[in-house]
């Protein structure tokens, strides 16, 4: 059973950056792919970024891809999502996934564990 505690979010405008971080407990982080995922209200949950267990294969939704990088340390058992040139459209809650093949997947019934998600303001 692996627990993800995401933190980092905030208010920021439009333009700015912010850095998430998800800490990983109880679980062989070194052996589970990583993701983020984001909500905003009243839509569905969508898939941001992912890694891979091996650290090799980095994948990013079109909107994320230039502007968001996941990294991940093992080490430090944590994954970050480091944000930039922020739009009000990035607002969002952020959750923090994790998926034990090691690699995930952009669906969200692919990824078998959650964090409790954190807040992302963008104002214009």
């Amino acid at each position: 059973q692996v627990h993800l505690v995401e933190s980092g979010g905030g208010l920021v405008q439009a333009g700015g950056s912010l850095r998430l971080s998800c800490a990983a407990s109880g679980g062989a982080f070194g052996s589970y792919g990583m993701g983020w995922f984001r909500q905003a209200p009243g839509k569905e949950r969508e898939f941001v970024a992912g890694v891979s267990w091996t650290d090799g294969y980095k994948y990013y939704a079109d909107f994320a891809e230039g502007r968001f990088t996941i990294l991940r340390d093992n080490a430090k058992n944590t994954v970050y999502l480091d944000m930039n040139s922020l739009k009000p459209e990035d607002t969002a809650v952020y959750y923090c996934a994790a998926d034990s093949t090691g690699w995930g997947q952009r669906t969200s019934t692919a990824w078998q564990y959650w964090g409790q998600g954190t807040q992302v303001t963008v104002s214009s």
